[in-house]
């Protein structure tokens, strides 16, 4: 479930804060205006946290999803309502503990069609279709415990229940799960390219929030730059067999 991160705050607190730097006077509260400038940076602030969502994988955003498969399925499969985009490389098959292949390309998806291995044994392999996760082959065997990370699209909570989460704000005490400061200075670039306004200063400072929060957000490793060190060994087709896994 996600959290608000250090330095939130509440979405018409912001508001406010963006309207005080672009000389407009601040009001008691955004959203129970009728004033057009304030209903513009509303929208702004929405078009803003939506495109956050999809230049950087923010941990606050991240889920996961589970996929049992069971008898009868088709092995197409809804994906979450909350999917924004898969995080690569961390689907799995967790009983047999092997990596899903994939996503596989139209081309590689219709290849395999094709073939038809049938009972070979194979990786299970999916690709992404038309908001459905589809896995290959299929029918799939039953008891496939599948799972994948994704980044999800809801990068709001609700002022009113903290337990839900959306994709808008629609009330002065929704909290936005960024940083107040990376999607303030965001906004206000809005405003002003909206505006004709020159927008170079304003720019400049966002670029410089969003360097900061993009590399302290997650953490980093150590870098060896003699090589060697530790590392998590993962089947890959170096150490896994050409045949035989997965039964």
């Amino acid at each position: 479930m996600p959290s608000p991160v250090p330095m939130s705050d509440q979405a018409g607190r912001i508001l406010n804060r963006v309207a005080a730097e672009v000389s407009i006077a601040t009001v008691q509260d955004p959203f129970a205006v009728s004033d057009p400038t304030f209903s513009q940076l509303i929208q702004l602030m929405n078009t803003a946290g939506e495109e956050l969502v999809l230049q950087f994988p923010w941990e606050q955003l991240q889920n996961e999803a589970n996929i049992t498969t069971q008898n009868g399925d088709t092995g197409d499969y809804a994906l979450p309502t909350d999917f924004a985009y898969m995080t690569n490389q961390t689907g799995w098959e967790r009983n047999s503990q092997v990596p899903l292949f994939g996503p596989l390309s139209p081309q590689e998806w219709q290849y395999l069609k094709a073939r038809d291995p049938g009972s070979a044994t194979l990786y299970a392999s999916f690709r992404i279709k038309q908001g459905q996760f589809s896995l290959f082959p299929a029918p799939p065997s039953v008891g496939l415990n599948i799972n994948y990370e994704y980044i999800g699209k809801n990068w709001v909570q609700d002022g009113d229940t903290p337990t839900l989460f959306k994709d808008s704000v629609e009330r002065f005490s929704d909290v936005p799960l960024y940083n107040r400061l990376l999607i303030g200075r965001y906004v206000k670039v809005k405003y002003q390219e909206a505006h004709g306004l020159d927008s170079t200063k304003a720019q400049d400072d966002f670029n410089q929030i969003y360097a900061v929060q993009t590399g302290q957000n997650m953490g980093a490793p150590v870098l060896n730059a003699g090589g060697g060190g530790y590392t998590m060994p993962l089947l890959n087709g170096f150490n896994a067999p050409l045949t035989g896994y997965g039964s």
